[in-house]
């Protein structure tokens, strides 16, 4: 379990961090569309429960980059649909839940003569949790998984074609740092380590 301290001042850094990032004025836009797997990382072991985890997802996740001016710096926020994600215990289905996982990250890009730019980003991340719906042997059961804050780290690649004009093509890949409390009415709560690795593909138009 994280210490409520702990939380509070992993919580401000992030938000401080986000704030950051977007206070800047930006030269250009980019529109990003394309979709994503959703891969936890970790599982969860609770005594006297078992082996808890978070199912692998897809999900459309449409994003807004700007670009500051004269710069290989930019900020890019994901802006993900509801993310219909299912929680098993040692191997059956005991929850599902939506959640938007809003990411903004600060990104460098190597710029250099070809349509292929490679980028690094570091940033923040949320989940934001609701509609619990309990299943199996938690029927009935009242489940709350609470909002949570974390780190991000990315990394990727656009390519633009010469003749493309402004549109091209993205592929990155996120790690997200996210263990949300969960809390079961009566019986037990626990941080449910998801971390998960997000791999994305789709197009990219910048104004």
């Amino acid at each position: 379990m994280h210490s409520k301290s702990f939380y509070n001042v992993k919580k401000t850094i992030v938000i401080a961090l986000l704030g950051f990032c977007s206070s800047a004025m930006a030269e250009g836009w980019q529109v990003k569309v394309g979709a994503s797997a959703i891969a936890p990382s970790n599982d969860t072991f609770v005594n006297g429960v078992g082996v808890i985890k978070a199912d692998s997802e897809l999900a459309f996740t449409p994003s807004i980059e700007y670009f500051f001016a004269n710069s290989a710096f930019s900020t890019e926020l994901l802006l993900a649909a509801p993310v219909n994600h299912s929680v098993t215990i040692n191997g059956v289905d005991a929850l599902k839940l939506k959640h938007l996982p809003p990411t903004l990250t600060a990104k460098y890009h190597f710029k250099n003569s070809t349509g292929f730019t490679p980028y690094i980003g570091l940033g923040g991340t949320a989940f934001i949790a609701w509609d619990e719906q309990t299943k199996g042997g938690l029927t009935g059961t009242t489940v709350k998984v609470k909002e949570e804050f974390g780190f991000a780290g990315q990394v990727g690649f656009n390519y633009q074609p010469a003749d493309a004009k402004n549109w091209g093509i993205f592929m990155d890949v996120r790690y997200a740092q996210l263990s949300p409390d969960v809390e079961v009415e009566n019986v037990t709560s626990f941080d449910l380590d998801i971390d998960p690795v997000i791999y994305s593909l789709g197009y990219s138009y910048k104004f």
